[in-house]
C-alpha cells in the first residue's frame, strides 16, 4: 500500500513539474541595447525596454511556435553621445552584443546617427534585426535602407526622423501665423552636427512659407549665458524663438527668456525640457516652452487605450513619469518583437523581417505599420493610421499634449506679457 502511495505521488510530481522543466530548459531570446546609458536618450531607453520585457515574461514569454521563452536584456553602453568619443567604440559595442552576449535582436541604439549608419553594415554582416528606438533621426537611415534592400532588409526604427518632424513644426507654426499673425523668428541652436542641421532645416523651411527669419546663433555645448542672443531677439521683433539643443544648460535659456519678458514664444527640440523634472529645475520658469517628442506616450498622454496603461507602468516601476524622447518607442520594439516572433513562429532573421513588414497593430502612440521598402515606421497625425508625434507644452507645471489635433489635450497658451 505504502508503495503504491509513494508511486502515485511520483507520478503527481513529474506531471506537475513536466512543463516547468520544460520551460526552463528553454533558451531565452536575448535583446541587446546598445545605448549611451549616462544621457536621457539612452537611460529611459533602457528603461522602456526593461518595462517591456517584464511585462512579457511575467505574462509567459514569448511564444515560439508553442514553446514559451523568455526575454533577456544585454545593456551595453556605447558611450557613443559623449564629446570625442569615436564611432568604433560604439561598433565595438553593438559587435561585443552579437559574438559575447549571443543577442538574437538589437534595440534601441546606437544613439548617434553616425554611430548608427555605421552599424548598419555589422548587422547585416551578422544578418541581426534591428530596431532603432532613440536618438537617430536622419532620413539617411531609411534612405539607405531602400536603396539596398537587399543588404539592409534588416534594420527598422519604430520613431520618427526629421522631415516629418519639421512637417509637424511647420503645420504649428502656420496656425500660429493664421491665428495670431506671427511672422518673424529667431533661431538658437547647440554646436553639434544634428542641431545646426536642423537650425538650417528650419531656416529654409520658414523663409520657403514666407516668414522672416531674423537671425540664427549656434551656441557651444555647455553655455550657460544666452542673453545677448534673447536681448538681440527681442530688438528684432521676434515672435517665435526655434531652439534646437540637447545639452541639460539649455535650461538656463528658458529661465532668462521668462525673466526678460521676452514677447516670443519658445518651442523646439530641448533635451532639458522633456524631462519630468524640468519645471523644477528651472524654478517654473520654463512655463509656456512647447517640445517636440518625437513620438506620443513620452509625456502623458491619451493617444490610444495602450497609452496611459504604459505611463501609468513605467510611473510604478521607476517612480516618475516617461522621461522623453526613445521611451516610448523602445518600450514598444520588444512589443513589436514579441508580436513578430510570435507570428513567424520562429526567431530565424527572414521570417520575423517578414512578419515586421506585414505588422499591423495599436500600439502606445498609434498604428504600428512600417513602410516596407524603408522599414521607417508610419508617421500619421492620426492614430488610427500611423505613429503620432507627442508635441507638447509646459502648462502649470504639466507637460499637455497640444498637437496633433486629434489627440490634443490643451490649446497653445501665450505668455500674459504677449498679449
Amino acid at each position: 500500500m505504502k508503495k503504491l502511495i509513494y508511486f502515485s505521488i511520483g507520478i503527481i510530481v513529474v506531471l506537475f513539474c513536466a512543463p516547468i522543466a520544460t520551460f526552463a530548459q528553454e533558451k531565452p531570446i536575448v535583446i541587446g541595447a546598445p545605448l549611451a546609458t549616462a544621457f536621457l536618450y539612452g537611460w529611459d531607453a533602457e528603461r522602456g525596454i526593461k518595462l517591456a520585457a517584464d511585462e512579457i515574461n511575467t505574462a509567459g514569454g514569448v511564444n515560439v511556435a508553442g514553446k514559451k521563452r523568455l526575454l533577456k536584456i544585454e545593456v551595453i553602453d556605447t558611450r557613443d553621445l559623449e564629446p570625442g568619443v569615436p564611432v568604433a567604440d560604439a561598433l565595438l559595442a553593438v559587435e561585443k552584443l552579437i559574438l559575447e552576449k549571443k543577442a538574437d535582436f538589437i534595440v534601441g541604439g546606437p544613439v548617434r546617427s553616425e554611430a548608427a549608419l555605421a552599424a548598419m553594415d555589422l548587422l547585416s554582416k551578422h544578418k541581426k534585426i534591428s530596431i532603432l528606438t532613440t536618438g537617430v533621426l536622419t532620413p539617411a537611415y531609411s534612405k539607405r535602407i531602400a536603396e539596398n534592400y537587399g543588404k539592409y532588409k534588416y534594420c527598422f526604427r519604430n520613431s520618427s526622423e526629421v522631415p516629418p518632424m519639421m512637417g509637424d513644426f511647420m503645420a504649428l507654426l502656420e496656425d500660429l501665423h493664421k491665428t495670431k499673425g506671427f511672422n518673424k523668428a529667431y533661431i538658437m541652436v547647440q554646436d553639434v552636427a544634428h542641431a545646426r542641421a536642423g537650425g538650417e532645416y528650419m531656416k529654409k523651411a520658414l523663409s520657403e512659407k514666407k516668414w522672416e527669419v531674423v537671425d540664427m546663433k549656434i551656441y557651444p555645448t555647455g553655455t550657460t549665458d544666452y542673453s545677448q542672443g534673447l536681448i538681440d531677439s527681442g530688438k528684432k521683433g521676434a515672435q517665435i524663438l526655434f531652439l534646437w539643443m540637447d545639452m541639460p544648460e539649455s535650461a538656463a535659456l528658458l529661465q532668462q527668456w521668462s525673466n526678460m519678458k521676452l514677447k516670443s514664444l519658445p518651442m523646439g527640440f530641448m533635451n532639458a525640457a522633456e524631462q519630468p523634472g524640468f519645471w523644477k529645475a528651472t524654478g517654473g520658469k520654463g512655463e509656456y516652452m512647447i517640445v517636440n517628442l518625437v513620438n506620443g506616450g513620452n509625456a502623458p498622454a491619451k493617444i490610444t487605450p495602450w497609452t496611459m496603461k504604459f505611463v501609468e507602468a513605467y510611473k510604478k516601476k521607476w517612480g516618475l513619469e516617461p522621461e522623453g524622447y526613445g521611451t516610448s518607442s523602445s518600450y514598444m520594439a520588444v512589443y513589436q518583437l514579441k508580436d513578430a516572433i510570435e507570428r513567424a513562429k520562429t526567431t530565424e532573421s527572414d521570417a520575423v523581417i517578414a512578419a515586421l513588414e506585414s505588422q499591423d497593430f495599436m500600439g502606445v502612440y498609434g498604428r504600428m505599420r512600417f513602410d516596407k521598402k524603408t522599414h521607417q515606421i508610419i508617421h500619421s497625425w492620426d492614430p488610427k493610421e500611423g505613429a503620432v508625434t507627442g508635441m507638447i507644452q509646459w502648462q502649470a507645471g504639466k507637460r499637455v499634449q497640444i498637437f496633433p489635433p486629434k489627440v490634443a489635450e490643451g490649446k497653445i497658451l501665450l505668455p500674459p506679457w504677449m498679449k
